[in-house]
């Protein structure tokens, strides 16, 4: 269940359609949904740390071997071993070795289908929210399973870079199916953003790939038959299910997890003779740089999850505020980039910092396809007589770059 918002009252406040900030500094959310200030926030501070309503690791992101903890998504190889698989070099040894965080001493694993935890009381967190319906048992690499046949099916219709997970969707299922108030969280799901049903179509497709319209309907023939349940009758219907597909694709906030960056950051605030200090970043320097040559830019244990508190935050090209995952798991930091004052509308980025430098013309288009709709936060109201084309160079990068830059930035850590 989500981070109770008492201790937030004091910062924020969300506020439905119709209402905007005391003094008119950020008329961004005149529809929908927006996250104001109650008071002065300074640049720097954290406004406010949220655990997701759920959350699931991505399934190509799993397989491919990014172990993470199949609740919270903390990073479970030591930084050591991360940048080893990263590398592709397992004779490589990492200094300082005691500022890597993870301790394996309090992985658990589910006594029936092995998945791993970094602790018992995310196995219970699990066990108590969703897993007892999910739990595959000694099925858990049987391809006939139907859980199996529909993750399989995800992964074939969507490659990565990935932007959400089947698994995402089948635990909201799994959550209302084991939950003795089933209706409490039936309304916690309704809180997200509802679209309609061309809105639906837009975000489906757009999430799959156009070449896989077709295959809608498979993927929901097995999600019926791996989830069905009459008191969700509705989400198993044609539209229902596009209507999943509607709020996970816009309301999903990315996860990003990694030992290793965990261990760079604990690096960073040692206190070390110039020297040291010199090598020990010439070392991380350079290990990035080789981990890209390997890697590319798949370095963390990524995931999608559902933020009561982060979906209200609506999006500006100037952004007074981002998200990140510092604790190495899924809970979500909103920190200020600037000073916000009381009544001012807090402001996220849905675009990548590359994407926020392009024309405004560009910037819409990529929203347009993503989030269904036209910014006009005050560089877009600025730029609004620019001429609506893109430079060569943006035509060039556009199809190459849109999807695969789309969640970069929602998932640092």
């Amino acid at each position: 269940m989500p981070l109770s918002t008492r201790a937030f009252q004091t910062r924020v406040t969300h506020v439905m359609c119709g209402c905007v900030p005391q003094g008119g500094k950020r008329r961004i959310s005149l529809i929908g949904k927006g996250l104001f200030a109650t008071r002065n926030i300074r640049k720097g501070e954290t406004v406010f740390v949220e655990r997701p309503v759920v959350s699931s690791q991505f399934l190509w992101n799993a397989l491919y071997n990014y172990r993470a903890c199949d609740h919270c998504l903390r990073a479970l190889e030591t930084a050591e071993e991360n940048a080893q698989r990263l590398l592709g070099k397992s004779s490589l040894v990492l200094p300082h070795p005691e500022q890597c965080s993870i301790r394996k001493d309090l992985h658990q694993q589910c006594p029936r289908c092995q998945v791993t935890y970094c602790s018992a009381e995310c196995r219970q967190a699990a066990l108590e929210q969703y897993h007892q319906v999910l739990c595959l048992g000694p099925s858990r690499d049987d391809p006939t399973h139907p859980l199996n046949k529909l993750q399989e099916a995800w992964r074939n219709m969507h490659y990565p870079p990935e932007t959400s997970s089947i698994m995402l969707m089948a635990r909201m299922v799994a959550t209302i199916k084991q939950a003795k108030d089933k209706e409490w969280w039936i309304k916690a799901f309704s809180q997200f953003c509802n679209k309609t049903a061309n809105e639906e179509e837009e975000i489906v497709h757009k999430l799959l790939g156009d070449k896989f319209k077709g295959q809608l309907e498979l993927l929901r023939l097995l999600f019926t038959e791996a989830l069905y349940d009459e008191y969700l009758s509705r989400w198993f219907t044609p539209e229902g299910f596009r209507s999943l597909f509607a709020l996970v694709g816009t309301n999903g906030q990315g996860i990003g997890t990694s030992s290793l960056s965990q261990w760079v950051h604990a690096c960073d605030a040692l206190d070390l003779p110039m020297l040291q200090r010199e090598e020990l970043d010439a070392f991380i320097d350079q290990l990035y740089k080789d981990i890209e040559k390997e890697s590319g830019e798949f370095l963390n244990c990524e995931g999608s999850g559902l933020y009561v508190l982060q979906s209200c935050c609506n999006h500006s090209c100037i952004p007074n505020a981002e998200t990140s995952f510092p604790e190495n798991n899924f809970l979500l930091h909103l920190t200020a980039l600037e000073d916000i004052e009381a009544g001012e509308e807090i402001c996220i980025s849905y675009l990548d910092c590359c994407q926020r430098e392009r024309s405004r013309h560009s910037r819409n288009k990529i929203l347009r396809e993503n989030y269904l709709f036209t910014c006009s936060c005050p560089k877009c109201l600025a730029q609004a007589d620019d001429a609506d084309v893109t430079s060569d160079e943006e035509e060039e990068g556009e199809g190459e770059t849109d999807d695969a830059e789309l969640e970069d930035e929602m998932t640092d850590v």
